[in-house]
């Protein structure tokens, strides 16, 4: 029922609680994706909940809309819980107005949910620009028969004894086995000096052989990896280590299609159809620049003509759909590099890159050594850059800010541009940062700010009352600095002062919600600021670097008390190089190397680490910044080793871990 009319009756119990979610709904499109309805008849209509991001298909919606009218257009743009129709007439929109608002549909996982429509006055979504396959990668539709892959898939024996070399090892998002060399997924590579036994199987050398006449492949591989993928497994994007592995890396999938997403590292996403008895071919640019993998979940958005097959997932959204995943299988083919890769990008190649990043801490020294390089010399040569994109308060921090007391007196230890240093004009506040570039950025803007070290701020005891630290402790390198840090804002808080305190977090999916971060895209969402994330930050360098993975199963916080809780117990390790995260992905190890793509003409002295970006046209550094993210529990478990402290608060808040404390 349309609200201007709901004075003419009194509504019902059902009726209210209707129009309390219809309303809902409209002003969520307006908040999140700034779409206006409006209280008027139009021919077109916004379906919240009727969305491919909800699970919804193009075959499941359109026969019930069909059902009210003639449509004209479905728009179902990709991973959004809503989706536009529009109709012949206004008369059969008003139809459908009336009759499908409050109506249930079943999704496909069988879930039910309920549609809320609301007029509005064009069913028109934004295209994203034409996209076109990665350089070098290729699609090769029908490779093989029906026939061939029966016999290719009986031949698999996932039961064989898992003594065997070449049987299944136990990975978490799949099934696996390793013919020719075993490769380690902890580094994206294979032992040379160790060959399994057998080779591959005989019955591969037929496609081989002709795959190698057609011109497919230069190599005639010697490593195999079959994966076996259950409907929503997948696999983490990343790059086959350069030295591993000779140019073409092809890939047979066997059993049912999938969607697979390559990101170049200047953010670009460009999702590709594998049909069901397809070969993958990635080599150049594909296979040396491009991330590639799998997103774990039921369902791939995909191209609903029947003509569309293999190849990119255009934008088109009024050709959307899901397809269910089934039981997937793939046959990876490699040939193992005796010889240093001499690829055409020397910046992110292992064999070529001069560089190498720094190990893990073992002593203060040396994480005082790391932080110096790769904290304060690095935000002191992107300081502008960094200032550009830290421009808008973040909400709950507002919020704390707000809600303290008229006078009181706060200190915002690594206050960064000064962002928050006059969000509340009633509070006098200060701040400080390791950054003397960030400083002279908040003086510029009149606020009150000095230079100091975290660790050591020269402020009176107890004279501060309140504090906020965001985005700062993360940046030390070791549990008993981040201890200290900790320490140091307790003590400028008078008794019963509050601190607010920010870090990255590990889980930058939680509640089944992706973060801002993950989301992050140039294509859609370039001039949104990200929460606590590089928002410019898009020519990273995508070398794939061990995984630390015997850190991350207990937390990198060394043990400092037996009885401490979870998060903050851990054993170091020694002699391992810090990985380079590849931006917008996933977090797989704590304790990160973090890039920064700086814009603009870099002329105050010599880069920390000027790697560059690929190509010559574009001289900007690369810059790396070490991060600590922390997992669930982890920062409540460090304040707790802080004496006089209790925790009045903790939550997450878009990817970040945060807690306010009071000082008993």
């Amino acid at each position: 029922m349309d609200s201007s009319h709901q004075s003419n009756y009194k509504l019902s119990k059902t009726e209210k609680k209707f129009l309390r979610k219809q309303i809902k709904a409209r002003h969520t499109l307006l908040r999140h994706e700034g779409i206006e309805t409006v209280s008027y008849a139009t021919q077109s209509l916004v379906v919240a909940n009727g969305g491919l991001g909800n699970g919804v298909s193009r075959n499941q919606l359109l026969p019930v809309l069909e059902k009210c009218g003639l449509v004209d257009a479905l728009l179902m743009p990709p991973n959004k819980p809503y989706s536009f129709a529009r109709y012949k007439t206004t008369e059969e929109s008003k139809r459908a107005y009336v009759t499908l608002n409050g109506k249930e549909v079943v999704d496909d996982l069988g879930q039910k949910i309920i549609l809320y429509l609301n007029f509005v006055e064009k069913a028109q979504w934004k295209e994203l620009r034409p996209q076109a396959l990665p350089p070098g990668l290729m699609v090769v539709e029908g490779i093989i028969s029906s026939e061939e892959e029966k016999m290719l898939l009986e031949s698999v024996d996932w039961t064989e004894d898992t003594d065997n070399q070449n049987s299944q090892k136990s990975l978490k998002h799949r099934r696996v086995k390793h013919f020719g060399y075993e490769f380690h997924y902890e580094n994206n590579n294979v032992d040379k000096d160790k060959p399994l036994p057998g080779g591959l199987p005989d019955i591969c050398d037929s496609f081989l052989e002709k795959w190698l006449r057609e011109g497919y492949i230069k190599h005639k591989p010697d490593q195999m990896t079959i994966n076996q993928y259950e409907p929503g497994q997948g696999i983490p994007a990343h790059i086959d280590t350069h030295s591993a592995f000779e140019d073409e890396i092809v890939s047979l999938s066997l059993g049912s299609e999938i969607v697979m997403d390559f990101k170049h590292p200047d953010g670009t996403a460009v999702p590709v159809m594998l049909p069901r008895r397809s070969l993958l071919v990635m080599t150049g640019e594909s296979r040396y620049l491009w991330t590639h993998g799998i997103t774990c979940r039921k369902f791939d958005t995909v191209q609903a003509s029947e003509n569309h097959k293999s190849g990119i997932i255009t934008s088109d959204v009024g050709d959307l759909t899901l397809s269910k995943r089934g039981l997937r299988t793939s046959f990876t083919f490699r040939k193992v590099r005796q010889t240093p890769c001499n690829c055409s990008y020397p910046l992110v190649c292992d064999s070529q890159r001069k560089e190498t990043p720094p190990s893990f801490p073992e002593s203060d020294k040396e994480a005082s050594r790391l932080e110096q390089e790769y904290v304060h010399q690095v935000y002191e040569e992107i300081a502008g850059h960094f200032s550009s994109t830290r421009h808008t308060p973040w909400p709950h921090i507002v919020e704390f800010l707000k809600a303290l007391p008229s006078g009181s007196i706060v200190a915002d230890i690594g206050c960064g541009n000064g962002k928050y240093l006059g969000v509340n004009k009633e509070l006098y506040m200060v701040g400080c940062d390791r950054s003397q570039n960030l400083v002279d950025i908040c003086r510029e803007r009149q606020f009150q700010a000095f230079v100091c070290d975290a660790l050591a701020v020269p402020v009176r005891s107890g004279s501060c009352d309140a504090c906020i630290s965001i985005a700062v402790i993360h940046h030390f390198a070791t549990a008993e600095r981040r201890v200290a840090a900790l320490q140091e804002i307790v003590r400028l808080l008078r008794p019963g002062g509050k601190a607010l305190i920010y870090v990255w977090a590990v889980e930058q999916e939680y509640n089944k919600q992706k973060s801002k971060y993950l989301k992050g895209n140039r294509n859609s969402q370039g001039k949104k600021e990200e929460m606590n994330s590089d928002t410019s930050v898009q020519k990273s360098l995508v070398e794939q670097m061990p995984d630390m993975g015997s850190r991350d199963s207990a937390s990198s916080v060394p043990r400092i008390n037996d009885s401490q809780e979870r998060g903050c117990n851990s054993r170091q390790v020694s002699n391992s190089k810090l990985p380079i995260h590849v931006n917008r992905t996933s977090f797989y190890s704590q304790d990160v190397l973090v890039p920064w793509h700086l814009k603009g003409n870099p002329d105050k002295g010599k880069p920390v680490e000027s790697f560059g970006p690929i190509g010559s046209q574009d001289p900007s550094p690369v810059f790396h910044r070490y991060y600590h993210v922390f997992r669930e529990g982890e920062l409540e478990a460090l304040c707790r080793t802080v004496s006089d402290v209790r925790i009045l608060q903790s939550y997450y808040d878009q990817g970040n871990w945060c807690v306010i404390l009071q000082k008993a």
